[in-house]
């Protein structure tokens, strides 16, 4: 199967090129694929793939807050490109989008079910990323994630682990809950996906849910640092874009399919040793 992955330099990207090896991939990387280039589609279609995995976009949650134009041209209107590219070469779309589609009002995970109501621009522009994914591809997959980590790019657990190695203390928010999910572990998951060619909304993240604070926390304990870990509130912490308080995604679906991602503190072990 030829399969061609949007940003693929990316944390994601790189762990589904090699959850897929064995597959022919095609990694469409930023400078040859950009998403506000208008002839994208045709590029897409040209290289007649018979999958498109759609993972790029821009996940700076305070940057789209303050240039919310770019994220809509970016996250909504490059989708649109991608999702016209893979419909033009008859292939199947998986599109990876967000737990900020929901305003964290519930105290309980969230289903694919239940109603969207994004907070913030980056929320927005990847739900309007999903709409037009499925206007183009009905058939096309939707992946909901969380609290993205791994191994490449820049993520929290990288940066964390960076902190507590050269600081005494740390200041961490703890009034916003989620699932931090390992990307090493979603790219498996997939990869299965794919093999079962799965269509509509999916929410795939790493099982339970913690604070960022408690998340930091973990990091810094399986690290073996003596960093203390404070914590503080989403006002105390001046970021610029609005977060859900709760945005647990339910993963009861998954399971249905026999799938499921570690639970999150057993991922944070994981990347460690992997690390290590």
């Amino acid at each position: 199967m030829r399969i061609l992955v949007t940003g693929a330099n990316g944390q994601l990207g790189q762990e589904l090129q090699r959850a897929l090896r064995g597959e022919d991939v095609f990694a469409a990387d930023q400078t040859e694929y950009e998403l506000t280039d208008p002839m994208l589609g045709e590029k897409i279609a040209a290289q007649r793939p018979d999958l498109v995995i759609h993972t790029a976009g821009w996940t700076d949650v305070d940057g789209c807050e303050r240039d919310p134009g770019t994220a809509f041209t970016v996250n909504a209107q490059g989708t649109r490109r991608v999702a016209e590219g893979a419909a033009k070469a008859n292939a199947r779309l998986i599109y990876i989008s967000t737990d900020y589609v929901f305003d964290g009002k519930k105290t309980e995970p969230y289903t694919e079910r239940d109603p969207v109501n994004p907070l913030n621009a980056y929320g927005r522009s990847k739900l309007i990323g999903e709409q037009e994914a499925l206007k183009a591809c009905p058939s096309a997959l939707i992946v909901r994630t969380s609290w993205l980590y791994g191994a490449y790019g820049k993520n929290f657990f990288k940066t964390i682990l960076q902190l507590v190695a050269t600081r005494p203390e740390i200041r961490v928010v703890d009034d916003q809950r989620g699932s931090p999910t390992y990307a090493q572990d979603l790219a498996s998951v997939i990869s299965e996906l794919i093999r079962r060619k799965t269509s509509g909304v999916v929410h795939a993240g790493g099982e339970g849910e913690c604070s960022w604070h408690e998340f930091a926390c973990a990091i810094t304990q399986e690290a073996g640092s003596k960093c203390r870990v404070i914590p503080i509130s989403m006002a105390e912490s001046g970021r610029l874009a609005v977060r859900p308080s709760y945005s647990v995604l339910s993963t009861a679906l998954l399971r249905q399919y026999g799938l499921s991602l570690l639970p999150w503190r057993e991922g944070v072990k994981q990347f460690l040793a992997d690390r290590a």
